[in-house]
């Protein structure tokens, strides 16, 4: 039976709470939060729960052997360090920091004390992302051509951070997670309407080897709520859609491609397919579910399966990156 603290308890904290609660092999003993409100609505919730303004009740007590950081971004350094310090494996909600230079004083800290380090990158525990990586990696799409995401919403704003590391760093670790790499540059376009200077849409582009390109839509200013990912490949495309219930997963047999052989520019045609639209089954279980038994196993082993230290770093240096590029008029940034 592993210990679990949980560190805030504003948005994603409660969840966590309540997933760890219903997993037979954990217990939540901590719920530690600044805010006494919550907390005493955490008590009524869960009153089994310890819960403490003190965040020294929880990396004091040798029965904790886990830690959840769902505090604002620019805690999670602080916070999160003190946890892995103790000894105590600790899963970050995303993004890992706010900086690159932080994210790496994570992983050299978790592997200094022997500390599992995990990322909260819930998508990649879901089972449309896996079975696009699947379809991917058994060659049933071809070679990838490029991927169009958007995730878009009215709200919500802020005030800490950006659209980009508000947003952003679901695509990108899904990409990366997807496509087995990590990206060579990034370029980024980003505006301040509503909150100035903080920035509430952008674009990105990110090139993978391969020639692979990808790009980003996000934004908390767009009156539909969208949360889209469009795979181009060689053979089969596939659409992601993550709002739908049913059919997150659409498999198009479509595909384009020049005829090998032609003699004159009038006898140059391309081919193009239409063929059939497939929805495969998908398992249901609720991906948080997942995402925290992974964490478990990462106490009991030493290390997380997915969503490793590393694996945060490399979004941190996107989203860094694409920051930068965003305030110098979308200039390249180079990732290699």
């Amino acid at each position: 039976m592993h210990k679990i603290a949980v560190i805030g308890c504003g948005y994603w904290g409660p969840n966590f709470i309540r997933i760890f609660t219903q997993l037979p092999d954990s217990q939540v003993k901590y719920c530690v939060d600044m805010n006494e409100q919550r907390l005493a609505h955490m008590r009524l919730l869960y009153p089994h729960v310890r819960t403490t303004t003190r965040l020294e009740d929880a990396l004091e007590d040798s029965e904790v052997d886990g830690a959840v950081v769902a505090t604002p971004v620019a805690s999670h350094h602080g916070v999160a360090k003190r946890f892995l310090e103790a000894g105590k494996a600790t899963l970050i909600e995303k993004p890992l920091s706010l900086s690159v230079a932080d994210a790496e004083d994570l992983i050299e800290t978790a592997e200094k004390k022997g500390s599992a380090l995990m990322v909260g990158h819930t998508f990649l525990f879901t089972a449309a992302v896996n079975k696009v990586k699947q379809l991917l990696e058994n060659g049933e799409l071809g070679d990838i051509h490029y991927v169009a995401s958007t995730r878009v919403n009215l709200g919500i704003f802020q005030e800490d951070i950006n659209v980009i590391w508000d947003l952003a760093p679901h695509d990108i670790s899904i990409l990366n997670y997807v496509l087995n790499s990590r990206p060579l540059s990034v370029s980024a376009h980003a505006q301040s309407f509503i909150r100035r200077p903080v920035e509430d849409v952008a674009f990105l582009t990110l090139r993978y080897p391969e020639d692979v390109l990808a790009h980003i839509h996000v934004s908390w200013l767009d009156p539909c709520k969208i949360r889209r990912s469009t795979f181009v490949a060689s053979k089969k495309m596939v659409v992601y859609d993550d709002v739908e219930t049913l059919e997150k997963i659409r498999i198009y047999d479509k595909g384009v491609s020049v005829q090998p052989h032609y003699e004159t520019f009038g006898e140059f045609h391309l081919a193009y397919r239409f063929g059939d639209i497939f929805t495969p089954k998908l398992d249901d279980s609720e991906p948080l579910k997942t995402e925290a038994n992974h964490f478990l196993r990462a106490i009991t082993n030493g290390r997380p399966e997915r969503a490793t230290g590393e694996e945060g770093l490399a979004v941190v240096r996107v989203l860094e990156a694409a920051t930068e590029s965003a305030r110098k008029d979308g200039k390249t940034v180079s990732l290699a």
